[in-house]
């Protein structure tokens, strides 16, 4: 199963005090590329690492999260079932070897610790694969959101490539000049509320 690894996020908002009340006010986080990305001929080029969005951008945090969540009750789910068929197991051998078990009893024992065996191997298998496809599915929908958005950033700062650079990815190295990963991460952070209306969540 697929699980995901995330980090903290850059502060969105400050709390000011005014006419001796608390207040609130949000200060929006600047979005705009803080360095020239580099140009190609009249190309305009930048970068953002996909590690570090996805560490930073809250609304996959909350998803990784509620997957994690999910990945680990059934986990432990599973380990708590078969933690009591191999205590079965061990008490039906313990009263089999010392004989206080008819060979009908010894029989029907061992058939339902079986059965059960067969059960707990056969929903292992069949949940932990939804849960797989849940985790993918989320995952290929929050991704294509993120392209949406990227050319939306890209539209807005007239950036003619954005490019992704990831560990294990086709670039061994990127000049830092044209990282916007902070700017556009910010940039879906302050979107993320169309984002989850258009992923159908209130």
């Amino acid at each position: 199963m697929t699980k995901l690894s995330i980090a903290s996020i850059v502060l969105v908002g400050t709390l000011i005090a005014s006419c001796g009340a608390k207040e609130v006010k949000k200060e929006e986080v600047n979005t705009v590329p803080s360095v020239q990305p580099t140009k190609i001929g009249e190309l305009k080029i930048a970068y953002y690492n996909q590690d570090t969005m996805k560490m930073d951008f809250k609304y996959y945090k909350q998803q990784d999260a509620i997957v994690t969540k999910k990945q680990l009750a059934f986990q432990k789910e599973l380990e708590t079932r078969g933690a009591k068929i191999q205590a079965d197991y061990n008490s039906f051998m313990q009263r089999f070897q010392n004989q206080e078990l008819s060979q009908v009893e010894a029989e029907g024992i061992d058939a339902n610790i079986k059965q059960r065996q067969f059960e707990l191997e056969k929903y292992s298998q069949e949940q932990g694969a939804k849960i797989e496809k849940e985790t993918i599915q989320k995952l290929e929908t929050i991704s294509n959101k993120i392209d949406k958005f990227s050319e939306k950033y890209c539209k807005l700062h007239h950036i003619d490539i954005l490019m992704i650079h990831a560990k294990g990815g086709q670039f061994n190295y990127i000049n830092p000049k044209m990282n916007v990963t902070k700017e556009f991460t910010a940039f879906l952070n302050q979107n993320q509320e169309e984002i989850e209306k258009e992923m159908g969540k209130k």
